[in-house]
């Protein structure tokens, strides 16, 4: 047996081992859905970095930055930044007034049905988009590493979408806050040690290291060019690349604190402080890690070589091929176990954000109308959800094939998130006038003007000229739930705002955590 498929299978039996722990403590809704609420703040911090840090930043990051230099590093700065728009925003008033999705905050106010069936859209579709993405990642990823073992792209997507739905299914969010902890820690570990060796490489001499970042040389074409990879413009290139690049940002920026799979990860704590606290540690971890990335990707590009990346498994086999240049096949197996970690680590915070949803919002409250119904009903149909989930994640991704790039598909899921979960959050809590039509508008809105730029993106209709399209997507988000509100006043909405404003920010009345 190779030494990487014993360590990808050490991983999974560690795993499987924390769902069985997880199975008996996961009995009733809030221990299902929620944990218990009894995960503290430094737990919760390490699974919201382990939650966030994905396939897209360790594998999609580290190509482009290898591959386009500065332009690639702004994803960093983007998706670092953006948990300031999460701590100020969001954290607080969504623990405090939510129960399990972001869809309880809206319909604390609003008339529940309709807000709660297209907010389970839009979390649906966010975490479709997001989980394409890693499960893309996985494929290229298991296949090319354990390639002498026969398993080819289909057969690895299908086993990490396999692993995805067993954690879920049968550990809840018990089991995925647990295997997200613990892949945290491996992927720290992984990218400081990674990070280490490569400034051992240039003896630890950041002069020598930026100087070799002036001179990267690689093929273009039939022709061999040498490029400042600290210059800007490899990537975000005239005449829209400017433009392309403030697109990019405000999806970052503004997309994160609607991600559904992190907003979940506020109702597992016992109360707003601790979610706040959990928020603190969150940044610590994510900012040194994109700060790390700076290390992998340039030096992917230096040590490894953009032309060599390419035809050893492209873009998003930078860091790996970076350990295994460094350090050997021990130490490259080691990084792509723990890219295999993050990978199955977030999609199964995607799978069970998305399950959640549907059970909590569309099952229950859309039509039952949040009436009693069998217990464990809600639980069942969350399960039933996660393996529909998986299984149209699966098949997407497998069509797509290994050769899609994970950051790009990742920004997608972030401009629809921007466009059509945070306006109505925002509007939400803190604007007395917002209201039902407001929020069904703002978020039809949305989702329609981002997924329709997308599709008539250069990647794919090549109509509009933007790759990402948040700054026009994002706007029309706020402006569909401003018109929706002004056109059709809501007395009971307004009267009930000063209510959910109290409870947002003093906790009032909020779910605690449950007893063992």
């Amino acid at each position: 047996m190779s030494i990487s498929l014993l360590m990808f299978l050490t991983f999974v039996a560690a795993t499987l081992a924390i769902t069985y722990w997880a199975a008996g403590r996961s009995q009733g809704a809030s221990a299902y859905f929620a944990a218990g609420r009894r995960i503290t703040g430094w737990q919760n911090g390490l699974a919201i970095a382990g939650d966030y840090m994905s396939a897209a930043s360790f594998l999609g990051i580290a190509g482009l930055i290898a591959y386009y230099g500065y332009d690639g590093f702004l994803y960093s700065v983007g998706f670092l930044v953006a948990y300031l728009t999460v701590l100020f925003l969001v954290a607080e008033p969504l623990r405090n007034a939510g129960k399990y999705t972001m869809a309880d905050v809206l319909a604390y106010r609003l008339r529940p049905k309709p807000v709660r069936a297209w907010a389970s859209l839009s979390t649906l579709t966010v975490s479709t988009f997001y989980m394409i993405a890693q499960m893309v990642g996985a494929g290229a990823l298991v296949s090319l590493l354990l390639a002498d073992s026969g398993i080819g792209y289909t057969t690895a997507v299908t086993g990490v979408g396999a692993l995805m739905i067993v954690y879920v299914v049968f550990g809840g969010m018990l089991a995925t806050t647990w295997v997200q902890i613990v892949k945290a820690v491996l992927l720290m570990s992984g990218t400081f040690l990674l990070s280490v060796l490569v400034l051992a490489h240039f003896d630890f001499s950041f002069g020598a290291f930026f100087e070799a970042m002036s001179q990267v040389s690689f093929m273009e074409g039939d022709q061999k060019v040498t490029r400042n990879f600290l210059d800007p413009g490899l990537y975000y290139k005239p005449p829209y690349g400017a433009l392309d690049l403030i697109s990019l940002g405000m999806a970052l920026i503004f997309g994160t604190a609607g991600l559904p799979h992190i907003l979940i990860r506020f109702y597992t704590v016992p109360d707003a402080p601790t979610a706040r606290v959990s928020v603190f540690w969150a940044m610590l971890l994510i900012g040194a890690f994109y700060v790390m990335t700076t290390f992998l990707g340039y030096g992917a590009a230096t040590i490894v070589g953009r032309d060599f990346i390419s035809g050893h498994g492209g873009v998003n086999m930078s860091a790996p091929l970076l350990a295994q240049s460094l350090a050997g096949d021990i130490f490259f197996a080691f990084i792509s176990a723990v890219a295999f970690a993050t990978i199955l680590a977030v999609v199964a915070g995607l799978t069970i954000s998305a399950s959640t949803s549907f059970a909590h919002d569309v099952y229950s409250n859309v039509i039952h109308h949040g009436k009693e119904h069998r217990p464990g009903d809600e639980v069942r149909v969350a399960r039933i959800t996660a393996l529909v989930v998986g299984a149209v994640s699966i098949a997407i991704a497998i069509l797509l094939g290994p050769t899609a790039n994970v950051a790009f598909l990742v920004g997608l899921a972030f401009a629809v998130a921007a466009s059509a979960n945070l306006p109505v959050i925002v509007l939400s809590v803190f604007w007395s006038k917002f209201t039902t039509r407001g929020a069904v508008w703002g978020l039809a809105g949305g989702l329609i003007s981002s997924i329709g730029l997308i599709l008539l993106s250069p990647d794919f209709g090549g109509v509009f000229p933007l790759k990402n399209p948040g700054i026009i997507s994002i706007p029309l988000g706020f402006l569909a739930a401003w018109l929706g509100s002004v056109t059709r006043p809501e007395p009971e909405a307004e009267r009930l705002h000063t209510e959910l404003l109290v409870r947002a920010h003093t906790g009032l009345g909020a779910e605690k955590a449950t007893e063992h």
